[in-house]
């Protein structure tokens, strides 16, 4: 799995993930996102069109994000999931807490 972070000019912060999401890689991921967090970044984007699975490690580390977000005044939003990590997402319930967004494009603050 790889992690990309690029900051906008707005302020938000678009983390891009591609591979598997799994409990040998997530915790980059957790790193990652806590890093951006600790750093007072709130407004977060993640790009998901590079995921082709994720497990329930993965799952829990965009719901802790989400929660620290919103406490803060900010948002994460979830971009471009496939067909499958949508359907998952749906499942668990995750996607009626978190704004999932169709395209990143759809995810950036207008």
């Amino acid at each position: 799995m790889d992690v990309a972070v690029s900051n906008r000019k707005d302020g938000t912060v678009l983390v891009t993930v591609s591979g598997t999401i799994d409990i040998d890689t997530a915790p980059a991921l957790r790193s990652a996102m806590e890093g951006l967090l600790d750093d007072g970044r709130n407004r977060i984007v993640v790009d998901l069109s590079g995921v082709d699975f994720c497990d329930s490690v993965g799952l829990g580390t965009f719901a802790y994000s989400h929660n620290h977000c919103v406490e803060h005044g900010g948002f994460l939003r979830l971009a471009a999931p496939s067909p499958f990590l949508a359907r998952l997402l749906a499942t668990v319930g995750l996607a009626g807490r978190i704004p999932v967004h169709a395209t990143v494009t759809d995810a950036l603050p207008t």
